[in-house]
């Protein structure tokens, strides 16, 4: 008694490898996606000249005190933030992209802004991560390349010997080693003829010169903070919303090859690609009729041996001698089907060849003749084959 047969199992469900792919499928696309957009969402607080940096050179008490105090500031990561028409604080770092202000520039021709300049040489503190320790001034030439780009002016020269600053009414000490430009019509005074604030004549544009009267380490004091908002309320239009610029710290500039596939205008060229993939899987996953197999890159057999040479024959520029040599080979052939003497060549088996031919005088020559005597492929075919069937019927008469 036999055994009964055991059916053959699948080692895996197929719906459970189609969730697989699946799953691993969504996941690298979440994978290349964050990947992408990952510098976008990191935030510029490196211990910098930057609005969410909570350093000493930093402004991130500036605008957590703007929140507390009103409404909480806007943060411009893209080109259409920076083109709202609200209060915009740019605030420069040493390191900053020179590119970057160039564009915002362009961008806020006629929109207020309030550009601050650098002013302290830093390095980062080891021992708390976002700080940074002051080693000294920044010379002048550095400052005044910022300010060159912004306005055709320069910080003044030597120290100005005001103790106090009046703002909006009330008075805080003057920051260590003031930066201050030569103006007649100052914002902010620091001395006869000298200003730590400007307003530009033919553009909604102010200039702080010295940053030490609104950063983190300014905070620190209640009269600066007081007189940091007092400053923001001089220039704030119509008690508006204040933006902060991090574009000109790294936000929304880095452009890549894989922000342009998933983003458009080639996002639909990402999208027809994916959907095509995905139709030559499915197209794949089932096959309709046996596999074809394709020709051999070398071809056998007696047919392929004939073609081969025809084909090296023609390009040998050979084919016009061709019909007299076959005529002769089948001279020799036929004389030797039919039985022809020993010895015969030539004409004198030409003549025998004939003799066997009740039908027509000389019907072997005649034919052999027109195949020697043909000038292209088509004559010199139907010569060929006119040979071949005279010497078959001779050959069945004699069977």
């Amino acid at each position: 008694m036999s055994a009964p047969a055991v059916e053959a199992q699948e080692p895996f469900n197929r719906k459970t490898l189609f969730w697989g792919i699946f799953a691993s499928l969504l996941a690298a696309a979440g994978f290349f996606l964050l990947s992408t957009y990952a510098p976008d969402f990191r935030q510029p607080g490196n211990g910098g000249a930057t609005p969410l940096s909570k350093s000493g050179v930093g402004y991130a008490g500036l605008a957590e005190w703007l929140r507390l105090t009103g409404e909480a500031p806007l943060m411009a990561r893209t080109e259409d933030d920076l083109a709202r028409d609200i209060l915009l604080i740019v605030t420069i770092s040493p390191d900053s992209d020179p590119e970057a202000l160039d564009h915002i520039l362009a961008l806020r021709d006629d929109r207020e802004t309030l550009f601050v300049l650098p002013k302290w040489q830093t390095l980062p503190l080891q021992q708390h991560e976002g700080w940074k320790m002051k080693i000294e001034r920044l010379p002048d030439t550095v400052v005044n390349d910022w300010l060159g780009r912004i306005a055709k002016a320069k910080l003044g020269v030597g120290r100005s010997t005001v103790e106090q600053l009046e703002i909006r009414g009330h008075l805080v000490a003057a920051p260590q080693d003031m930066q201050w430009v030569a103006d007649d019509h100052p914002i902010i005074a620091a001395g006869s003829g000298k200003a730590v604030l400007i307003e530009f004549q033919d553009k909604p544009f102010f200039i702080l010169t010295d940053p030490d009267l609104i950063n983190n380490a300014a905070l620190k004091d209640p009269e600066k903070a007081a007189a940091a908002l007092g400053l923001i309320a001089l220039l704030q239009p119509d008690d508006g919303p204040v933006m902060f610029d991090l574009t000109l710290h790294g936000a929304g500039r880095k452009y890549d090859l894989a922000k342009l596939l998933v983003e458009p205008p080639f996002l639909a060229l990402t999208l027809t690609i994916l959907i095509a993939a995905a139709l030559a899987f499915l197209h794949g996953l089932g096959r309709f009729g046996p596999p074809r197999i394709g020709p051999g890159a070398i071809a056998f057999g007696k047919r392929a041996l004939v073609d081969t040479t025809a084909t090296l024959m023609r390009r040998a520029g050979r084919l016009d001698e061709l019909g007299g040599r076959y005529a002769a080979l089948m001279r020799v052939r036929a004389g030797a089907l039919l039985g022809a003497p020993q010895g015969l060549q030539g004409k004198a088996l030409d003549h025998w060849l004939d003799s066997r031919d009740k039908e027509q005088a000389g019907g072997f020559t005649t034919r052999s003749q027109a195949a020697g005597e043909a000038k292209n492929l088509t004559q010199m075919q139907q010569a060929a084959e006119r040979l071949h069937n005279w010497t078959a019927r001779r050959l069945g008469e004699r069977r």
